[in-house]
């Protein structure tokens, strides 16, 4: 049954050679970038559900050592480099490294934040929590990113007064090398952290976020270098100065992360594919599912939860109804991503929507 093509998708599906000819057509990239999109939806359509659960669950277990690998190396490298840059900021004396320190600091708290989010959802209690622990990252994510705003806030402020206090047009503060070559070694530490991380990003929301703070720190510690260096060789207001873009680049960027953290709360929709994917599974389930009535998926947290209304017969018997929308509901529930699955069957689609809210 999970091996039909009722709608002959398979005819859509085109090959290399039909591809290779649709690239030298006039804006065949196009063309070819769309088709090749298609033929990945046809193949996922036409996927069993059962494979999807096991290739999701081969992936996570291939994937469950290198992750821990990436938490774990993430958290000893933040220790190690939080010392370094500490001294490199405190014995320079500058604001800029200062700002590489300040983020160095909070990478520690940021790893510690996402150990202890994902021992807790791994231990709710059901009865008080019944939709279990998996928005807690979700939670801890957002509490982390606006202490980082305020943080670099306070970076800011220092800066600013530092330039506007200034004295003198012209001293330079000494230029000090083990402080130069600390933050260039704490860069290629997070850069290749930051390589590591993003061939796992899709695979755990905990490494996605540690490569989103790598990638922040390569340009923190990078732009941090220079704007100090320049603020010892070149100008004195460099080195507040790139305090300042550094500060503002960390809040814009955590902003960014927030922002989408809390569409994942607010219960934004799932992709289109993946609700094409949940409707053409539900329609070919069954011989008795005459209609899909309405088909929604929606985060709650970092996975999704999803309703499906189904329509049967009239005659169809209670029994049967109940058990072919129970398996359903289960191999739903398997799928990639989801947390929670609720199907409701109905006998006909002419009524008004079952949630007042939707009325």
């Amino acid at each position: 049954m999970a091996h039909r093509d009722p709608f002959d998708f398979r005819k859509g599906l085109l090959n290399e050679d039909q591809l290779s000819q649709l690239r030298n057509r006039r804006k065949g990239r196009h063309l070819e970038k769309y088709q090749r999109q298609q033929n990945d939806l046809i193949m996922a359509l036409l996927k069993p559900m059962d494979e999807h659960t096991r290739q999701a669950e081969d992936e996570e277990a291939a994937n469950r050592l290198p992750v821990k690998i990436a938490v774990w190396a993430s958290l000893l490298a933040n220790l190690s480099l939080c010392v370094l840059q500490l001294y490199a900021a405190i014995s320079s004396a500058s604001l800029s490294l200062l700002a590489t320190g300040i983020d160095s600091v909070f990478d520690i708290g940021s790893n510690v934040l996402l150990l202890w989010a994902h021992w807790k959802a791994s231990r709710m209690d059901l009865n008080k929590w019944p939709v279990g622990g998996a928005r807690l990252q979700t939670i801890g994510n957002i509490v982390y990113g606006f202490l980082m705003g305020s943080v670099n806030l306070v970076v800011i402020v220092q800066s600013v007064q530092s330039i506007v206090t200034h004295n003198s047009s012209d001293d330079l503060k000494a230029f000090h090398v083990p402080s130069i070559v600390a933050v260039a070694a704490a860069l290629a530490v997070k850069f290749a952290l930051f390589v590591y991380c993003h061939t796992l990003r899709r695979s755990s929301s905990q490494v996605h976020v540690l490569w989103e703070d790598h990638r922040n720190d390569l340009f923190v510690n990078g732009f941090g270098l220079l704007m100090s260096a320049g603020g010892s060789k070149l100008r004195w207001f460099l080195d507040p100065m790139g305090a300042i873009i550094i500060a503002t680049g960390v809040i814009v960027l955590w902003g960014r992360t927030i922002y989408k953290e809390f569409e994942l709360l607010a219960g934004k929709s799932a992709p289109h594919d993946f609700l094409q994917l949940v409707i053409y599974k539900a329609m070919t389930f069954s011989d008795e599912i005459e209609k899909i009535d309405t088909v929604r998926a929606y985060h709650s947290g970092p996975d999704y939860f999803v309703e499906v209304d189904v329509v049967m017969s009239a005659n169809t018997p209670l029994w049967k109804a109940h058990d072919i929308s129970q398996q359903l509901q289960d191999k739903i529930e398997v799928l990639p991503g989801v947390e929670r699955a609720f199907v409701h069957v109905d006998h006909e689609t002419t009524h008004t929507p079952e949630h007042r809210k939707f009325q």
